[in-house]
Formats: structure tokens, C-alpha cells, sequence
């Protein structure tokens, strides 16, 4: 079952679309200000407003970003075209103005996550299947650790870009829900350079980690 974030504050709207997707069997969750919203790995997909009564939804993407690698579908009264080039510009996955027809947004979702269900990540002799949370080197399996995938698919979704050990840090968190520390986060990447190789992972004195595209 996909899981839905649905960040609107109009309550018939959001009332109406959390009905039409639970049909499709989808699970939603709604937040109706920037104070609710948050962000956990189990989002499958974002259905975000961009006039929301304490602040733009456009911030609150901008941290999904960082945060989360989920499609995101602004669905907002706002069409005029620098708003829309803007969102397009900093990675939106699509834009829909309303009014707007439920079959259609419906559509919209279901074809992002169909691909983003099927997507895979490879880079040298590594290959990760997002659908299944599988991990293969030279066509063999490997083992990950819950927290070793999360790290990996970071890192691997963001090739040539710095990821800062406090961005990791601030996603990850151990299986009792406890956030993991530097130092466990020093042993986490280790792990995963023996599994992997070392030269792929690229320490960034100071700041972070980073894979550059070959």
C-alpha cells in the first residue's frame, strides 16, 4: 500500500481526496499547515498546496528534498507562470491547478509511482532496485542493513552532490527509533565502502560524503 502525504488546509478538499485515494487503496495522511507536516521515509508521494495559513509550501518542498526522495505534485490555486516555472525549476515532479479533476490528479499519482516504483540506481558495477530494496555488485546480491540501505540510496540518488553528514544524521535514526550519533554514523559508512568498494564513497573533509558521476 502506497503511502500518501497530503499537505492541503482546505478541509473539503482534502476530506474529498483522502476518500477518492483510500479507494485506490492508498493510505493518506493529511496536514493542513507547515507546522503538521512531517516527514518520514514512509511517504511514498506528496500532494502539496503552496498558500498554506503559516507559511509557502514551496519551503516545505524544498526540505522534502533534502529530506526524502518522493515525487512531489504541487496541486495549488496559484497559475501564474513564474510560480510554476520556479516549482518546475527546483525539482517538482508535476503541477496541477485547481479546480482540478480527481480522476485525472488520481492518474497523475499512479503513473509517478508506478515509476518511481520501478526505478532503479546504478552506477559502476552497483545496481539498486528501489522497488524491491535490492542491492547487487557485478549481478550478486548483497546484504544491507536497514539503516546501510538508507544511507546508500542518499547518496546514490544525489550523484555529484554533497551530502553533509548532518543531513544523514537528520534522516536516519535506528531501528527503536533513536536517532544514530556521529560516530555510528562514521561505522555505518565504513560498512558500506567494504561492501561496495572504497573508491566509490568520497569523503568531503569537513562536511560530508559524495559519488561523482564516472
Amino acid at each position: 500500500m502506497f503511502k500518501i502525504l497530503l499537505v492541503e488546509d482546505n478541509k473539503m478538499i482534502a476530506k474529498g481526496l483522502k476518500f477518492s485515494l483510500e479507494q485506490e487503496n492508498m493510505e493518506v495522511e493529511i496536514a493542513s499547515s507547515c507546522a503538521e507536516v512531517r516527514l518520514d521515509d514512509s511517504m511514498d508521494l506528496v500532494i502539496l498546496d503552496i498558500t498554506l495559513p503559516d507559511g509557502s509550501g514551496i519551503d516545505i518542498f524544498k526540505d522534502i528534498k533534502i529530506k526524502l526522495n518522493v515525487p512531489v505534485i504541487f496541486l495549488t490555486a496559484i497559475d501564474n507562470e513564474d510560480t510554476i516555472v520556479k516549482c518546475f525549476e527546483l525539482g517538482a515532479d508535476d503541477y496541477i491547478t485547481k479546480p482540478f479533476r480527481t480522476r485525472e490528479l488520481i492518474s497523475r499519482i499512479n503513473r509517478l509511482l508506478k515509476k518511481e516504483n520501478h526505478q532503479s540506481l546504478t552506477y559502476k558495477t552497483i545496481e539498486i532496485q528501489t522497488d524491491s530494496g535490492r542491492v547487487f555488485k557485478n549481478g550478486e546480491e548483497i546484504s544491507f542493513t536497514p539503516l546501510e540501505y538508507k544511507i546508500l540510496l542518499m547518496l546514490f540518488s544525489n550523484i555529484n552532490t554533497i551530502i553533509t553528514r548532518e543531513q544523514i544524521l537528520d534522516k536516519i535514526y535506528d531501528m527503536s527509533g533513536n536517532f544514530v550519533n556521529d560516530n555510528t554514523l562514521t561505522v555505518y559508512i565504513k560498512r558500506i565502502r567494504e561492501k561496495i568498494g572504497d573508491d566509490i564513497i568520497k569523503t568531503i573533509k569537513g562536511i560530508g560524503y559524495r559519488v561523482d558521476a564516472e
